[in-house]
């Protein structure tokens, strides 16, 4: 299960180093073998590979209504791999839908992580407190 957030740089060339925290268990894991994909909140999901072939099959399982979801996600799949120092490569397709710049935050959530653009993440975060919190108590959790 992954954790924690991580304030990283992509660099000019679309590399992002991954924490060594989170890179050797994911050596272990998957042997550095991920695949990133869009999500409708306009940030990336990082996937351990295994973890994703099984979303992706759950993707597929869906009924009709849910065809623009399977587009999505699945149509912008890109496989990456660690490269010798410990960096994935996020395509420039992928940049742009996502919004990402050079500042991110990678999120770990369980057994994938989330990248975000650091203002839309803390826009995000800003618009949508009061829910999240309501939604907890709704949930019966409370911190």
């Amino acid at each position: 299960m992954f954790q924690g957030t991580s304030n990283l740089t992509i660099d000019a060339k679309g590399r992002l180093s991954m924490p060594t925290r989170h890179r050797d268990a994911l050596l272990a894991q998957c042997e550095g073998r991920l695949t990133l994909t869009l999500h409708p909140d306009r940030c990336l999901l990082v996937y351990p590979r295994p973890v994703w072939e099984a979303r992706r099959e759950a993707l597929g399982q869906l009924n009709a209504t849910a065809r623009d979801l399977l587009r999505m996600v699945v149509g912008s799949a890109s496989d990456v791999e660690f490269d010798s120092a410990g960096r994935i490569l996020v395509s420039p397709e992928l940049r742009e839908e996502a919004g990402l710049q050079r500042d991110v935050k990678l999120m770990g959530v369980g057994a994938y992580f989330e990248l975000w653009d650091v203002e839309r993440k803390k826009a995000r975060d800003d618009a949508c407190r009061a829910s999240l919190l309501d939604g907890a108590a709704a949930a019966g959790f409370t911190f």
